[in-house]
């Protein structure tokens, strides 16, 4: 079959569906997001029937995934790696009660934190969850992977997480296509306790875990992703895992390394194979993207006297991206760096689009908080977080997905007055409700703006979950609805939104406002849209 051109993401997606996948849950984040947008817009997809709705967060997709397992048919849940903190507590158990249907588990991880808070290493959760991890070297292997990954999941009766990086994912190659598997008619589990985890039953269902281990690992052997490479010049093994493959061939010409090389794409580590290699060589260079996972655990289970070098021991930094040019110093070659910056070039930081909605809230919102100064505004995950740059300067937090009220919260529990949140439309119904919920039921005087721009702007223009809900929710959660209020963010309005925001931030009790504006940027889309569709009719 002819080749087809794909990001890495696609190629998840395009293998999932030739995997014979039913349905495909997540909640939009770079670097995971194009793979339900690719099943979003295949027309094949939709033709299938796959199911390919946006979650509201993480947790409930995760949920939603095994759900769908549950009714024998094969599920993929897409997450970026902070994501899977939020479904941690559905993935880890989902490894307990095991699965029906085929279920696949995608982490995008973001070495350098080119667009997230952290660069935590997924690996950690599949290994802390007892699973088999598949990560691929290249979109082909991405595609394959997936494909693989529903069936491996249906093999041994458990969830299979496939890990990416944001190179991987964001870089394009030729993938080849393998003949469609239909996918699975309904059926529900043999066992009717399997996704019971009352204690007794979870101990048995831990137990069987336990048990499938050797089978893990003997498939991670033998299923082909994991890769030996001898080469004539013992005195260097070298262990690559994914992607930092491609950094190490790139460094010999026409890829050929003179050293004996494992290349690592599934997991658990196989350790028969690392063994051989261990003993072929004089020492070894552990190349992986993010944490020092497999170094770790050579030197847990190698430590016999030869040097094992990587992450941990110095020889690759320990923070952010590797390249090629990092593995060639690794490996003692010769680097080419290019040419010196220029001092006259400066570096551009984001900042929010022109015409931005969120600009005029935060205007509107400094010249309410000038005279309490800073220190007061607890904002979230979002577009919105630019404000923390020149010229706005507006918040003085930014953790996780939801944290901006609950941590105004805390701040009013400790006596800090004005505590106010910022938090977006799309935010809020991901993780900021219970938030809300908490400071209603405390009766903290804290102040919510929630930036309503009617989209999930900062990964693209996905559809919100709280699109023309906000203020039901915010009813329903049990602010006064005197104190929910809705205004437009525009300059022309800006005094006439000052005021209200200075009259709910002396209000001593929980109040809502709602700068609601569209984004700006799925605006001119739909307008253009619009344009298109206005020509050809004529």
């Amino acid at each position: 079959m002819n080749k087809i051109l794909l990001l890495g993401d696609e190629a998840i997606a395009l293998g999932a569906i030739d995997g014979g996948l039913s349905g495909v849950f997540a909640y939009p984040g770079t670097p995971s997001t194009e793979i339900t947008e690719y099943i979003q817009a295949s027309k094949e997809a939709k033709a299938l029937g796959i199911k390919s709705e946006w979650s509201t967060n993480e947790k409930t997709a995760m949920e939603t995934g095994i759900g769908m397992s549950y009714a024998g048919k094969k599920a993929m849940v897409c997450m970026k790696h902070v994501g899977l903190n939020v479904a941690a507590d559905a993935f880890m158990n989902s490894a307990i009660t095991g699965t029906n249907g085929g279920l696949v588990v995608v982490s995008a991880d973001d070495p350098s934190m080119h667009s997230s808070q952290n660069e935590q290493d997924s690996r950690f959760y599949g290994k802390f969850a007892m699973i088999p991890i598949l990560e691929p070297t290249n979109q082909q292997e991405a595609y394959n992977m997936a494909y693989y990954g529903l069936t491996l999941s249906e093999k041994f009766g458990t969830p299979v997480m496939i890990r990416v990086t944001t190179r991987l994912a964001h870089s394009r190659s030729g993938v080849e296509r393998k003949e469609r598997i239909p996918q699975n008619k309904m059926h529900l589990p043999g066992d009717h306790n399997q996704f019971i985890l009352l204690p007794a039953m979870a101990r048995k269902s831990y137990s069987g875990l336990l048990g499938k281990q050797s089978a893990f690992e003997s498939d991670s052997e033998t299923a082909g992703f994991n890769t030996f490479y001898d080469g004539d010049d013992k005195s260097l093994g070298i262990i690559a895992c994914g992607l930092t493959y491609n950094y190490l061939i790139e460094n010999f010409e026409e890829g050929k390394v003179p050293y004996p090389v494992l290349k690592i794409g599934q997991y658990p580590t196989p350790s028969a194979m690392v063994n051989s290699l261990y003993e072929a060589v004089d020492e070894i260079l552990v190349l992986e993207e993010g944490a020092p996972l497999v170094e770790e655990m050579l030197r847990g289970l190698l430590n016999k006297g030869k040097k094992i070098r990587g992450r941990m021991e110095g020889s690759l930094p320990r923070a952010g991206e590797l390249n090629p040019n990092l593995v060639a110093q690794a490996l003692g070659m010769p680097v080419s760096e290019g040419y010196e910056i220029p001092s006259v070039i400066k570096g551009r930081p984001p900042v929010l689009c022109d015409g931005c909605p969120h600009i005029d809230s935060f205007e509107a919102l400094n010249d309410a908080m000038k005279p309490f100064g800073r220190g007061h505004v607890f904002s979230d995950i979002g577009c919105y977080t630019l404000s923390a740059l020149k010229p706005l300067e507006s918040i003085d937090s930014c953790v996780d997905m939801g944290a901006s009220i609950t941590m105004a919260v805390g701040a009013a529990e400790s006596g800090l007055s004005p505590a106010i949140a910022v938090i977006g439309d799309s935010t809020f119904t991901h993780s900021g409700m219970t938030g809300l919920l908490d400071a209603v039921v405390k009766q903290v005087a804290i102040t919510v703006f929630i930036l309503d721009n009617a989209t999930v702007g900062m990964t693209g223009g996905q559809r919100s979950a709280a699109l023309g809900r906000i203020e039901d929710i915010c009813k329903g959660i049990g602010v006064e609805e005197a104190h929910i209020r809705v205004v437009k963010p525009l300059r022309r309005l800006h005094d006439e939104n000052l005021a209200i925001y200075e009259e709910e931030i002396a209000y001593n009790g929980v109040s809502v406002i709602i700068p609601r504006r569209e984004c700006v940027q799925t605006l001119s889309k739909r307008m253009k849209l619009k344009a298109f569709e206005k020509r050809n009719k004529k």
